[in-house]
């Protein structure tokens, strides 16, 4: 489960002064469900998700995920997720094969298991055509499905998308939404970060509208619709940004 109270990030900058990325940010996700963070871009998104992943240190509050401590129990909270942006950089001189495996041996896997995993993710992402291509080689495509195959080698209980399907063909993009899905068909807790509305709707379970860090607004799609007398979630997120709440 990941599970934030009053989670919050600032910065300094020179010409803004204090600037609050993340505002008192409270949310929960559960086993086999998808929390669908939306926002537009500078919204806070990345800024949540980088704590969550323990890349970033919170400036207060206090989140959990898969019962760990993000500040106290990072080693075990990293153990525990896998996580995923465009913005993930592959060491161009390997191969795709051989980023997998050296993330897999990054976790502890022995040879055994890791080559068991490698050998189902590359064929549910129909990797094999490319598996000893270097990195520096690989089309975008190719490029975000050995992320992929890096971030859930290990078989993590909790998945953190960032904006996954950024920059992506229609194809690709479809077989990364297809394996989210499939995430949460086994069990997994998924959190996911998007501005494109159509994701979100087909994807998500429980979804939390963010704005300038701060949650204006959350729950199912059923329940937003009824909240605000809107079935588009284009217009209910537009009424929301813009009245602030």
């Amino acid at each position: 489960m990941i599970e934030t109270q009053d989670l919050c990030k600032n910065f300094k900058d020179k010409k803004r002064g204090l600037v609050k990325a993340v505002d008192n940010v409270s949310l929960r996700c559960q086993p086999g469900q998808i929390y669908g963070l939306l926002g537009a871009n500078g919204a806070g998104k990345t800024t949540t998700l980088r704590m969550l992943a323990t890349i970033l240190t919170p400036t207060s509050g206090s989140a959990k995920v898969a019962g760990f401590d993000v500040v106290a129990q990072p080693q075990n909270v990293r153990h525990s997720v896998g996580f995923l942006s465009t913005a993930t950089a592959l060491y161009g001189r390997l191969s795709a094969l051989e980023m997998v495996q050296y993330f897999g041996r990054l976790h502890g896997l022995d040879e055994g298991t890791l080559a068991q995993r490698i050998g189902e993710i590359f064929t549910r992402l129909e990797m094999n055509e490319f598996r000893d291509r270097r990195c520096e080689k690989l089309s975008t495509g190719m490029k975000q499905k050995v992320s992929i195959a890096r971030t859930l080698v290990h078989d993590p209980p909790v998945m953190i998308f960032d904006e996954p399907t950024m920059g992506l063909d229609v194809m690709t993009a479809r077989t990364i939404v297809a394996f989210i899905r499939e995430c949460r068909q086994r069990g997994k807790t998924v959190i996911f970060s998007s501005h494109v509305m159509s994701e979100v709707e087909k994807l998500c379970d429980h979804i939390g509208i963010i704005h300038n860090g701060k949650i204006l607004t959350e729950g199912t799609l059923d329940q937003l619709r009824q909240r605000y007398a809107m079935t588009d979630l284009e217009d209910i997120f537009v009424h929301v940004v813009g009245d602030g709440r």
